[in-house]
Formats: structure tokens, C-alpha cells, sequence
């Protein structure tokens, strides 16, 4: 019986060490002209199926005529990566920034991977930002902190600027506002870069700083130093023994350690930044401004967070509060619905009924042809339940279909809900259900918007669910949203973001002075009134 699973245990090892092999041999190979314009051909067809917006921003005609000119460009073999370059802006031309395609990378063996998580790549530390025209260095979370601010001239000899215009051909806002491109080229740079140019070992980038030029080497690294690289003699120095804690101390770090689990899932720790998702303060004079920064609605405890924060606010009877959805590029309709309880006084309908193009929406996600097997098993297995759910919520109306959200039901604004003052702090990255809050705000004239026009669309989005359709040739893997997700304000004309009703822009001497541009604005409008 031993000899049996040993046996059964070197075939799965060698199975998928031959599997890694045949998918890296496929990507990297140039497939027939025929198989690549088949696979645009699914990708449209699948996109018509199941997006119920396709034609929104650009007509049929229009895209009918950019994914057929794609397929006559098709005139010799290529890699999958060279077709992913070839694809994806026409694809971004939906003008739908939920639809996104995933480029390739090599695969890696277990024995690969379990050395590749040891190492870090230092490159990966750093976070850009495109302001005046250049890309930046934004922060640092490896060692040297002394690249933040400096400009990115070339990586790899290949000049900053040609890169920057090229990626942002490469996704789509909702509509056609440009403040997202600017914003999310900056944010997303490396994760661009790595679909561009796939796995790295090492980089060598080309940095100015004030009227000096340097380059630095950027390398796969052990994540922690290895302990013969340690200047300690541990022959001539005497090792100490651990302190033995008493019992109360003991008793003090177990209380401190829940309270620290505690507050990182009410406040969504990001472990790789230290930075908490979810932050409220009281900032300005005397600390008589309510401040909260949103990262993001997609990790943590919000019900929580929530209620604590609005407390204090009660309990403060703060007169301005200010609500940064900087750089917040959405997450969960629940989380949203829920902060939106809180800055109203009136009754409120969140979304409305979800146009869709399937009466089984949730299906139709769980069984896309990208989902691991075992998924599809276990979605096969509860899809009565699943389905059932699905036909209940969803209804036909003057020939389209609707599914309903419990958000679209009308709600009462929470006890605890603020009547002051409010600011809200929007950018380019302000996108799909920090726009859809937005929406609300600017619609209900709630909140006084300082930033720049948000890249997600006042008019909604189509997100709710995904279908994730892998290419059969090139296996690139385009994700498309299944539901339109949207308030019952509308604006016209359609395709735009929230704008704000002061426009202020972020500038890089502010920048590196550490002076943040729009909320110092706000707090001089706060206190000139006063």
C-alpha cells in the first residue's frame, strides 16, 4: 500500500512538472495565424453574450470595425504575449474599466515556487505616481527610502515616458474621462510592467534626482538576511537568555494580541504597506475636523468600523467632516450602502434593479472555463440552490433582464447618521463603488467634491460579478463584469465621472514638501469661514 501512494504521489510530481513545461512551451511558442483570429472571435462573442452594456461608449459599428481590423492585422504567427499586446487595446476601446485582460507568465514547478517565496524582488517595493508628465517614485517599503521622489527616467533602457503612454492605452475608465488614465498608470505601473514584460530577475532603472542622473540595480533577494551575514561574532558574544515572563505579562501580551487581530480586521490591515485600509482622526486646529481615508471596500470589519467612528462623531458634535476617497479604486456594495447610511437623513434607494444578459448570472461566473475544476465540481453540486436564488431575483422588464440586490430596497438612514458639514477628497482612482457613493453625494448636493473628476462614471458600471473567459489559444485570461450596477441619479452627458466643484491638483513640489495639495485647501475654506 505504501509503494502505492509513493508510486501515485511521483506521478502527480511528474505530471505537473510536465504539465509546467507544456504550458510554458505553449506560451512561448508562435501559434498559427487561423488559431489567433479564432480567439478573438470567441473573446467578441463572449463579450456580446454576457456584457450588458457592451455598446455603451462605442457604437457596434464602431467596435464591430476595431475587433475586425484586429483580425486582418493577424498576418503571421505570434506568441501569446505578442498577441496580448495586440489585443488588449482594442479591447480597452469597450471604454468599460471592468472588462480587463490578463496577460501570461511563465509557470513555475512546486520545487521552483517554494525557492522563488523565500526571495523578494526589490522593485516590487516601490510605488509610482504620474504627475506633470513624468512617473515618480511615490514610497518606498524596502531599505532605501531615499528613491522616494526621485523621477523615473528609463527601466531596462527603455525611456520612462514611451512606457507610461503605452500602458495606458492598455485599460479603459468607465466612459470617456482621462483622469483615471493619469492616476491608475502611476498606481499600477509595476503590475503593467510584469504583464509587458513578464518574469524578472533583475532591473536596471534610471533615476534623476534634483539635476543628477543614477542608476540602480534591482535584484530577487532573500526576504530575510541569512544569519552568517550577521556582524556578530556569536563565539565571542554570550548569548542571552530569553526573559521569562510572569504570569501577568503573559496574560498582557495575549490581551494586547487579540486587541491587535481585533483592530487589523476592523480597519483591513494591508500587511505589505502597514497601513490600515480604513483610517478616522480628528485633524486641524484644536482637532475640530473629522477626517477618514477609504483605501479601498474590500477587507476588514466595516460594520464596525462604522459605528465606532459615527459615534465619536455624535459624540463630538463635529461641524466638518472630511471623507478622502483618494486612490480608492471600489470593493463591496454592502460596505457602501452601509457608509452611506450614515451621511443621510432621508429615506434611500442605494442601486437599482441590475440590468443582465442571463437569468443565472452567479452560474455563469462559477462556471467559466478559467475556474479550477474542483470549483466547477462543488458549484455543480450546489447549483438548485444556486440557480434557484438566481431565478428568483431576476425578472424581465420591457424585454431586458434585472436581478435584484437586497441594496436596491429602500433603506432608512442609520441613528447615527452626520448632519454637519462635509468635504469629499476624489481623484482619478476614484473608481466603481467609490464612484457609485460619490454619485449619491453629489446627486443629494450632500458634500462639497475637491479633487479632480473621478475615473469610475456617475452613471454606474458593469462589475457586480465576473465572468473570467480564458482564450483556448493563447490562454490569456479577460475578465468582464455581468451586472450594471448603478444609483437611480442620472447625468447627462453620459460617460463622465464625478466632478468636483473645486478642481485641485496634486504638484510635485507639494510632493516631496510632504504637503498634501487638496486637503490643505479644505482646511483653509474650513477655517477662513470661521
Amino acid at each position: 500500500m505504501n509503494k502505492t501512494i509513493l508510486l501515485a504521489l511521483v506521478l502527480v510530481i511528474f505530471s505537473s512538472c510536465g504539465s509546467v513545461k507544456k504550458y510554458n512551451e505553449h506560451i512561448t511558442a508562435k501559434h498559427d495565424i487561423e488559431d489567433l483570429q479564432s480567439d478573438v472571435d470567441k473573446l467578441y462573442k463572449q463579450l456580446k453574450k454576457h456584457h450588458p452594456k457592451l455598446y455603451q461608449y462605442t457604437p457596434k459599428n464602431e467596435l464591430d470595425f476595431k475587433f475586425d481590423s484586429l483580425k486582418k492585422s493577424i498576418n503571421q504567427p505570434m506568441t501569446s504575449k505578442a498577441f496580448y499586446r495586440k489585443l488588449v487595446p482594442v479591447v480597452a476601446h469597450v471604454r468599460h474599466g471592468h472588462v480587463d485582460v490578463g496577460s501570461v507568465s511563465k509557470q513555475f514547478t512546486k520545487k521552483e515556487r517554494k525557492a522563488l517565496i523565500k526571495k523578494k524582488f526589490e522593485f516590487y517595493d516601490l510605488d509610482f505616481e504620474y504627475l506633470e508628465d513624468k512617473l515618480w517614485v511615490k514610497n518606498s517599503f524596502g531599505k532605501d527610502s531615499t528613491l522616494i521622489g526621485n523621477e523615473v527616467v528609463s527601466i531596462d533602457n527603455e525611456p520612462a515616458s514611451k512606457l507610461v503612454e503605452t500602458y495606458k492605452t492598455r485599460f479603459a475608465s468607465d466612459g470617456y474621462n482621462t483622469t483615471l488614465h493619469d492616476r491608475f498608470v502611476g498606481k499600477a505601473f509595476t503590475a503593467f510592467y510584469v504583464r509587458d514584460k513578464g518574469f524578472i530577475d533583475s532591473l536596471q532603472v534610471t533615476f534623476k534626482a534634483k539635476d543628477s542622473v543614477f542608476t540602480k540595480l534591482f535584484k530577487r533577494i532573500p526576504k530575510k538576511e541569512p544569519k552568517d551575514t550577521l556582524a556578530i561574532d556569536s563565539i565571542s558574544v554570550k548569548k542571552e537568555k530569553p526573559k521569562k515572563l510572569t504570569k501577568a505579562e503573559k496574560k498582557e501580551n495575549k490581551i494586547a494580541r487579540k486587541k491587535t487581530k481585533k483592530d487589523n480586521k476592523k480597519y483591513g490591515y494591508i500587511s505589505k504597506r502597514k497601513q490600515y485600509t480604513r483610517n478616522f482622526d480628528f485633524i486641524g486646529k484644536d482637532s475640530s475636523v473629522a477626517y477618514m481615508k477609504i483605501r479601498g471596500f474590500s477587507n476588514g470589519n466595516y460594520k464596525k468600523f462604522y459605528k465606532e467612528s459615527f459615534t465619536k462623531l455624535d459624540s463630538a458634535k463635529t461641524d466638518y467632516f472630511v471623507l478622502d476617497l483618494r486612490d480608492n479604486g471600489g470593493g463591496r456594495i454592502a460596505e457602501i450602502e452601509k457608509l452611506y447610511s450614515y451621511l443621510t437623513d432621508e429615506d434611500y434607494q442605494f442601486i437599482t434593479k441590475s440590468e443582465v444578459n442571463s437569468r443565472i448570472p452567479f452560474m455563469k461566473f462559477l462556471m467559466s472555463n478559467s475556474m479550477p475544476v474542483g470549483l466547477k465540481v462543488f458549484a455543480g453540486l450546489l447549483s438548485p440552490i444556486i440557480i434557484t436564488e438566481n431565478l428568483l431575483k431576476t425578472k424581465k422588464k420591457d424585454g431586458k433582464l434585472y436581478y435584484k440586490f437586497k441594496e436596491s430596497k429602500i433603506r432608512e438612514p442609520d441613528n447615527l447618521n452626520y448632519k454637519g458639514n462635509m468635504y469629499v477628497l476624489i481623484n482619478g482612482n476614484s473608481f466603481s463603488a467609490s464612484s457609485l457613493l460619490s454619485t449619491h453625494l453629489k446627486a443629494t448636493k450632500r458634500a462639497k467634491f475637491v479633487g479632480e473628476e473621478t475615473g469610475g462614471a456617475y452613471n454606474g458600471t458593469v462589475a457586480g460579478v465576473y465572468k473570467v473567459y480564458k482564450l483556448p489559444t493563447t490562454k490569456l485570461k479577460v475578465r468582464m463584469g455581468l451586472m450594471q450596477v448603478e444609483a437611480s441619479q442620472k447625468q447627462e452627458p453620459d460617460g463622465y465621472g464625478i466632478k468636483p466643484d473645486v478642481q485641485i491638483l496634486p504638484t510635485v513640489t507639494d510632493r516631496n514638501a510632504g504637503i498634501d495639495t487638496e486637503l490643505e485647501w479644505i482646511l483653509s475654506d474650513i477655517y477662513d469661514r470661521d
